[in-house]
């Protein structure tokens, strides 16, 4: 088997992980021969089409209704339909990702002077950011920038999903990863180094701080803020908007400070918060482009949404 994932397996479960590889890499060379707009826009035609007909439609519903409690159903489902299209988009788009890089002409930026000084200093930094349209762009620009960068990612689940992953990851230039969860040393030992990290910090975290996102608990990942502070350095935020069709614009944001009051805890925690609420921040002024299928926040929100519906 490739990669890392060596774990004894079913001959059952291997044949079925090699099915779906194929199935895959089918669907990602039709998807390159086509070219860019038309693969882009095939994906999101399939999920504005199947999207809202899954169960996991129902999650968006809610998860749309948690954040914008003040907003009409109406308003709540047009952005529910416009996110699927956007989410089909973004994952057709992996397959053609090395022509979605700044050299492309596809991709707007402002502020790459910060990303410059970043290079130019010598000194890592914490990049952040969210599932925000196509969050692959905003690794490209590092890249392009020449900020020496780990990139962070969750691998598939299919060993040989995941060789192929990684290899249209390497046609735009990411070849350094850090796995996330047990993936912490290397990050360490990258910043050493001297590396930059990256990492998107919407994810659901069942461990961990509380803070507050969209006016809701959340138990957040600390490992941004940690990191910031450990090696004295920043969070520099990015920002990625779809324009029409194929065409981003990223923006590199203000680096955010960890405090140092002495208080280390309460420093982090400070830190996490408002990595958090820069990704609200964005969510709300373009809500379509965030990755709304997962349940953000923890059960007890959810309960406390159904009991008002209910009431």
């Amino acid at each position: 088997m490739p990669g890392e994932n060596k774990r004894k397996v079913s001959f059952g479960q291997d044949l079925s992980w090699r099915l779906e590889s194929l199935a895959f890499r089918g669907l990602f060379g039709g998807l390159r021969l086509i070219g860019v707009d038309a693969a882009s826009a095939f994906g999101g035609a399939v999920l504005r089409t199947l999207g809202p007909i899954t169960g996991t439609h129902k999650t968006v519903l809610r998860n749309l209704k948690i954040a914008f409690p003040e907003k009409t159903d109406e308003w709540r489902k047009q952005i529910a339909y416009e996110q699927w299209e956007r989410t089909g988009r973004t994952f057709a788009e992996l397959a053609i990702m090395d022509r979605l890089t700044p050299e492309s002409g596809r991709v707007q930026v402002v502020g790459m002077e910060r990303l410059h000084a970043v290079r130019d200093s010598g000194k890592p930094v914490v990049f952040i950011s969210g599932h925000i349209a196509s969050f692959e762009v905003m690794s490209a620009l590092i890249l392009h920038a020449g900020v020496p960068c780990q990139i962070t990612y969750r691998p598939a689940n299919n060993p040989y999903v995941e060789e192929q992953m990684r290899a249209a990851r390497a046609r735009y230039g990411i070849r350094l990863f850090a796995p996330k969860g047990d993936g912490t040393r290397e990050l360490v030992k990258g910043m050493k180094n001297g590396d930059s990290i990256a990492l998107l910090v919407d994810q659901k975290y069942n461990e961990g701080p509380e803070v507050e996102f969209f006016g809701q608990p959340v138990n957040a990942s600390p490992g941004a803020a940690r990191l910031a502070a450990k090696f004295g350095t920043v969070m520099v935020p990015l920002s990625v908007v779809r324009l029409k069709g194929a065409n981003f614009r990223v923006t590199v944001h203000e680096a955010i400070e960890i405090p140092d009051t002495g208080d280390k805890n309460a420093d982090i925690l400070a830190g996490i918060q408002a990595a958090n609420r820069f990704v609200e921040d964005r969510v709300r002024e373009k809500p379509e482009d965030w990755f709304w299928v997962h349940k953000r926040w923890p059960q007890k929100v959810y309960d406390a949404l159904k009991a008002r519906e209910q009431a």
